[in-house]
């Protein structure tokens, strides 16, 4: 519940509209809405900026569809991740607002308008085209705060090269989030050209000794 909510809410009791009982039960419910089998925190909005974000992997389609239909009708916002087309078909016909991106496994609301002073300042960079779903979701949860990235695919080590024709996004940026699997080499050539924060992001993407990612991200750690 936001400051206008609130207040509303209090002038509603004020002036004789609702019962104390009333305004009681609501103010109850403002912060978690208990479910048999989860308790949706809606304050989560006012403390982060943003609602509870779903994450669909191991959740059966008629839960993540309470959850969502709760968290949308209080905030107007949405984002689920790890999403297939069953759980958007689910959903669809109770919230006819949203939108599935299959490449990114992301189902989402109406994102805002893009804040100009953040207007691709954030760049995110994949290794490889195998990194793309990764990007994407981070794209798409970008957007949902309003903030545009400039997206630069494929310049992992394999061809180092190739880095050079975007300089001119990693001089720009504000923050550059790079997305590799393999040995997981891109984030440092990437921190070695720029005073910017780099977010390192692992993926599975690899073979041989890459365990599924595990030698990835213990490169980026080290």
């Amino acid at each position: 519940m936001n400051d206008a909510q609130l207040k509303q809410l209090l002038t509603q009791l004020k002036n004789g509209k609702i019962s104390l009982e009333e305004a009681l039960s609501t103010l109850k419910n403002v912060h978690i809405e208990a479910l048999s089998f989860a308790n949706i925190d809606h304050h989560r909005a006012q403390r982060q900026g943003f609602p509870e974000v779903l994450f669909c992997e191991n959740k059966t389609p008629l839960q993540i569809l309470e959850i969502a239909k709760r968290v949308y009708e209080r905030h107007g916002l949405l984002l689920a991740t790890r999403a297939t087309e069953e759980i958007f078909e689910t959903l669809r016909p109770e919230i006819p607002e949203i939108y599935f991106k299959p490449e990114a496994r992301c189902i989402h609301s109406m994102p805002p308008e893009p804040d100009p002073l953040f207007d691709e300042r954030i760049c995110i960079l994949t290794a490889g085209t195998s990194d793309i779903p990764v990007a994407r979701e981070a794209e798409i949860t970008l957007s949902m705060f309003g903030i545009r990235a400039k997206m630069v695919y494929d310049v992992g080590a394999a061809g180092i090269h190739r880095l050079n024709n975007y300089t001119n996004e990693i001089d720009n940026a504000l923050v550059l989030i790079v997305i590799a699997g393999m040995e997981g080499a891109l984030p440092t050539v990437v921190a070695g050209m720029t005073d910017k924060p780099v977010i390192a992001v692992p993926t599975s993407v690899g073979y041989g000794v890459n365990f599924q990612g595990v030698t990835t991200l213990l490169a980026m750690l080290n």
